[in-house]
């Protein structure tokens, strides 16, 4: 065998018997039965629980047990000021891409500014991180929360702003 078949097999080889952490996590959309399992109920922000529009929620699991989920939340209950930043919620059980910048696995808050800002924060109010999101003119009529398939990833729609998060 020449030395460049050797290297070759090789190659393919190892790449073959890649672990399946090291392998690409391709990301596989929840509906139905797998998304009511997964999806809380109500969630619980600055000293209140609201219950989430089952209608407006989506999630997305990578590999085999990696999940990101979001919803947005019924928040007739809440304060004015809570009810501008806090439109809903985004839950990682691992590290995840958001935008330009990492979020830890944790369950947060998020709001999305007309400018297209996606701004997530802990349970208790805080900011955790900003990003600058985009908008989609493209699409006819946007659905108030989506997560749709995107090279590696997710895109986290609200409304036309989207924002890509993928695994880490």
């Amino acid at each position: 065998m020449t030395p460049a078949r050797f290297w070759l097999l090789s190659s393919l080889l190892c790449f073959l018997f890649l672990p399946a952490p090291l392998a690409a996590e391709e990301a596989l959309m929840l509906d139905g039965e797998a998304l009511s399992r997964v999806m809380p109920g109500s969630f619980y922000f600055e000293g209140r629980s609201g219950p989430t529009q089952m209608r407006n929620s989506a999630a997305v699991r990578f590999g085999e047990k990696r999940h990101v989920i979001a919803a947005l939340v019924d928040t007739a209950g809440y304060s004015s000021d809570i009810r501008a930043k806090y439109e809903g919620f985004f839950i990682t059980d691992s590290r995840v891409a958001f935008g330009d910048k990492e979020l830890a696995a944790g369950a947060y808050g998020f709001g999305v500014t007309k400018e297209s800002k996606f701004n997530i924060f802990d349970v208790g109010g805080n900011l955790v991180l900003s990003v600058d999101g985009a908008k989609d003119s493209a699409t006819r009529t946007p659905r108030p929360l989506a997560l749709l398939k995107e090279n590696g990833g997710v895109r986290f729609y609200r409304g036309r702003s989207f924002v890509v998060v993928t695994a880490k």
